[in-house]
């Protein structure tokens, strides 16, 4: 599976339901057009979050995961983001950058708030 190909479209589909559109990311990061920005480098608002499904919620925040060498664990994790290149078995290994620390737990409370868990 080519993982270029497959981010964008994970990010196209988690983001359909809300005005934001997946554009070409800076590095590695995946990138929304309007006020959304990049997740490593723009705080993603709470109001677009909103308007995400679980599933989309999920896929955001694992692919800010995906996009640090996160090796995924689980099934679900692996059968969407390919481990290939993965370096860090675990989450807090990772060398997360403010934005994407940020995003994370901006994610995890709307999930919380959607009961998504």
């Amino acid at each position: 599976m080519n993982k270029n190909f497959t981010k964008p479209a994970l990010l196209a589909a988690a983001t359909i339901g809300f005005a934001a559109f997946f554009t070409t990311p800076a590095a590695n990061a995946a990138c929304f057009e309007g006020n959304v920005g990049c997740t490593d480098s723009a705080a993603i608002p709470v109001s677009a979050l909103q308007e995400l499904s679980c599933d989309s919620l999920w896929s955001v925040r694992n692919m800010i995961f995906d996009e640090n060498g996160y090796c995924f664990q689980t099934t679900k994790g692996q059968s969407v983001f390919s481990n290939e290149g993965c370096a860090y078995k675990t989450m807090s290994a990772m060398p997360l950058n403010t934005y994407e620390s940020q995003n994370i737990l901006t994610v995890r409370k709307v999930e919380k708030q959607k009961a998504c868990f």
